[in-house]
C-alpha cells in the first residue's frame, strides 16, 4: 500500500513537471539588427557669381589724378558745389575750376588744350567747334541746368520796374539819360554795369537783346553791330567778376546791370529785378521760355579725354546724377529729366557704355 501511494505521488510530480514545461513561454529569437541611420546633409547651395558693377570704376573714391576746368563765371558756383560734393564722396585728386568767362574757357579748351572741361553759359559757337577739331578735340556738350539773366537796379530805384527788350537794348547802347527811354523817368545819366566780353552772359545778352535791333544787309540780327553798340556806350563798366557788377548797381539809384540769376538771389536784399516784357525770372518762366532772357548752362568735354582720364568721366557722371539736388540752392533752375537724360546718353556714347 505504501509503495502504491508513493508511485501515485511520483506520477503526479512528473505530470506537473511536464505541464510546467509545456506552459513556459517560448524564447523569442532576437530581432535582426537594423543598419544605423546616418543623417545626410543637403548639398550647400552654389553661390551666385558676384555681378560686377560697370559704374564702380567711376565712383568718386575709385578715381584720382588732376581735373582741370575753366570758363563761365555763371556756371562757376554750380561747378564749385559739385566739386565739394565730389570730394566729400571720396575723390582725393586735384580738381581746379577757374572763372574766366565762357569765351576764354573755350579758348583754353579748344585752342591751347589746357583744360579737360569747359564751363559755358551758352552753346559752343561753330568757330569754336572748328578750333577744337583743328587741335584734335571733338567738343561734347552736357546741359546741366537753366539760368535766367536778371536785369537789376538798386533798391533806391523806384521807376524802372518793367521794360521791353527794345528799351533794354537802348539802355545799354545809345541812350544817355533815363529820360531818353521814357520822358517821365529822371533826366539822369544811365550808369551801366555789364559782364566783360569774355563772358558767356555778355555774348548771350548781345544775341538776345541788342543784335535784333541792329540788322545786317539781309535784315537779320547783326551780332557784331550789337556788340559794338554796347562797347561804344558811355558810362559803362565791364567786369568778368559778377560781384563787381553787384556792388556797382547797388551803389547808385541810376545804375542798371545784368548777370546770372544766382548773383541776384545772393544780393536780393540790396537789388530789385526788372521785369522784361512783363515777366520776371522764375523757375517756371525760365523753363517755359516766357522769360525772354533764360538760357541753358553747359559743361563741355571730349570723348578721348574722358576715356584716357577716368577721373574726368567720373566727375561729369557725378555732376549729371547729382546736379538737381544742388542747383536750386546755388540759385539756378533744374534742367528737365529729358534734358538730363540726353546729357547722360551723350556721356554713355563718349565713354563707350
Amino acid at each position: 500500500m505504501r509503495n502504491k501511494i508513493f508511485g501515485v505521488f511520483a506520477a503526479l510530480i512528473v505530470t506537473s513537471m511536464v505541464l510546467a514545461a509545456c506552459g513556459a513561454p517560448a524564447t523569442e529569437a532576437p530581432k535582426p539588427t537594423e543598419a544605423p541611420v546616418v543623417a545626410t546633409e543637403a548639398p550647400a547651395p552654389t553661390a551666385e557669381p558676384a555681378v560686377e558693377d560697370p559704374m564702380a570704376m567711376y565712383a568718386p573714391d575709385a578715381v584720382s589724378g588732376d581735373i582741370l576746368t575753366a570758363g563761365s563765371s555763371t556756371v562757376f558756383p554750380l561747378s564749385e558745389r559739385m566739386k565739394q560734393r565730389f570730394e566729400e564722396e571720396g575723390f582725393s585728386g586735384n580738381l581746379t575750376i577757374d572763372s574766366i568767362g565762357t569765351g576764354a574757357g573755350f579758348e583754353r579748351f579748344c585752342k591751347t588744350g589746357e583744360t579737360d572741361i569747359s564751363n559755358a553759359s551758352r552753346k559752343i559757337k561753330d568757330s569754336e567747334v572748328e578750333t577744337c577739331k583743328t587741335n584734335g578735340r571733338e567738343s561734347i556738350g552736357f546741359q546741366v541746368g537753366i539760368d535766367a539773366i536778371a536785369v537789376v537796379v538798386s533798391k533806391d530805384n523806384d521807376f524802372a520796374k518793367d521794360i521791353t527788350l527794345e528799351e533794354l537794348s537802348k539802355i545799354f547802347t545809345t541812350a544817355e539819360k533815363w529820360s531818353d527811354i521814357r520822358p517821365e523817368w529822371p533826366a539822369e545819366p544811365i550808369q551801366r554795369f555789364t559782364p566783360g566780353t569774355d563772358s558767356g552772359t555778355f555774348d548771350y545778352f548781345v544775341e538776345a537783346v541788342t543784335a535784333p535791333f541792329y540788322k545786317n544787309a539781309d535784315g537779320k540780327a547783326d551780332v557784331k553791330a550789337g556788340k559794338q553798340a554796347i562797347l561804344d556806350s558811355k558810362n559803362t563798366q565791364f567786369s568778368e567778376d559778377d560781384n563787381v557788377l553787384v556792388q556797382g548797381v547797388e551803389g547808385s539809384k541810376y545804375a542798371i546791370g545784368y548777370f546770372g540769376f544766382a548773383y541776384y538771389e545772393a544780393q536780393a536784399d540790396k537789388l530789385n529785378t526788372v521785369a522784361v516784357e512783363g515777366v520776371v525770372p522764375t523757375e517756371q518762366t525760365a523753363e517755359d521760355g516766357s522769360y525772354k532772357l533764360a538760357r541753358p548752362l553747359f559743361i563741355y568735354s571730349d570723348a578721348k579725354i574722358m576715356q584716357e582720364k577716368p577721373q574726368v568721366a567720373a566727375f561729369i557722371y557725378f555732376y549729371l546724377n547729382n546736379v538737381n539736388d544742388e542747383i536750386q540752392d546755388v540759385g539756378y533752375f533744374p534742367a528737365s529729366d529729358a534734358i538730363l537724360q540726353a546729357s547722360m546718353d551723350a556721356w554713355n556714347a563718349a565713354v563707350g557704355k
